[in-house]
């Protein structure tokens, strides 16, 4: 399961889908500017959420 920290106050998240309650797993995508984006994946359904928020900053993904 991908487990998301904020660099600020520390604070851990644990991510599964809803729907079919598969965890999530850490990914990333590239679009079509060239950039790279940290996303949470299901690995089931396919679908895909942008790394989780905290203290108005991404949080980071950590094992």
């Amino acid at each position: 399961m991908s487990t998301y920290r904020c660099k600020v106050c520390n604070m851990g998240v644990d991510a599964s889908c809803s729907d079919c309650k598969t965890p999530l797993v850490n990914d990333t995508i590239t679009l079509d500017n060239g950039s790279v984006v940290q996303v949470s994946k299901c690995i089931d359904c396919h679908g895909k959420i942008k790394s989780p928020m905290c203290c108005g900053k991404d949080m980071h993904y950590s094992n």
